[in-house]
């Protein structure tokens, strides 16, 4: 137990150069950018945009009966509550959600807490496993598990911190594109508002949509600029 631990403590953060930084950047652009790809990363974006929605909903006194992905990078997190706030935050969490987690977790690499970081990461996507039902989202969320763990157990401590950087900052651009996405279905694309998380809040609380677009753009741009100060000012 001590040994784990001491896995899980603190380390130096690992240098990177310009010039590698530049790559990573272009290794997680060529993951979240190119159509082909995105195809199968944006499942992984899809993912952790219903994990926003679901740990929204845990942490506002909700219970999360179930979890579905779909190959078209759709999604749904069913829950249940008393009152509109729990359900409005548990709503609002989802595009923001990739976002948040790839500013975190690029923090994390940047600090030293790369372990920490892919350790929790493993037990959230394992705990996922519990909650997903389709057998489409089971594969998405059991290959991201499975991926976790090799990485865990045979990568060493600088290519943990490489992989985690590259899937942050795609992450964070899977963000930005979801938000397009979605602000696209609101001004050229109104026969398919029933898929957006904007719309659904302003069905669910009555305050209009374009609030809730203006509030994932807020923390979408938040967090993007938290990782970019937290980038110059470690490397």
């Amino acid at each position: 137990m001590d040994d784990f631990l001491d896995s899980l403590a603190r380390t130096p953060p690992v240098e990177i150069s310009p010039t590698l930084l530049i790559v990573l950047v272009a290794v997680a652009a060529a993951l979240s950018i190119p159509q082909p790809i995105w195809k199968w990363f944006g499942l992984f974006t899809t993912l952790v945009h219903e994990l926003g929605h679901a740990i929204g909903a845990i942490l506002t006194g909700r219970f999360v009966h179930g979890m579905k992905i779909r190959m078209n990078h759709s999604g749904e997190a069913v829950s249940s509550g008393r009152g509109k706030l729990g359900a409005a935050i548990s709503g609002s969490l989802g595009y923001p959600a990739p976002a948040i987690v790839g500013a975190v977790q690029l923090w994390c690499v940047t600090q030293g807490y790369t372990a920490l970081a892919l350790f929790v990461g493993g037990i959230i996507l394992i705990l996922t496993l519990l909650v997903i039902r389709n057998l489409f989202g089971f594969l998405v969320v059991a290959v991201s598990a499975a991926a976790s763990a090799a990485l865990w157990l045979w990568a060493t401590p600088t290519q943990q911190s490489y992989v985690l950087l590259v899937l942050a900052i795609a992450l964070l651009v899977g963000s930005v594109r979801g938000l397009a996405t979605v602000i696209g279905v609101h001004t050229r694309r109104r026969d398919k508002l029933g898929t957006s998380d904007a719309y659904l809040l302003f069905r669910r609380t009555g305050i209009p949509s374009a609030f809730w677009l203006l509030l994932f753009s807020a923390l979408i741009a938040a967090n993007v600029v938290w990782a970019v100060t937290t980038v110059l000012e470690s490397y």
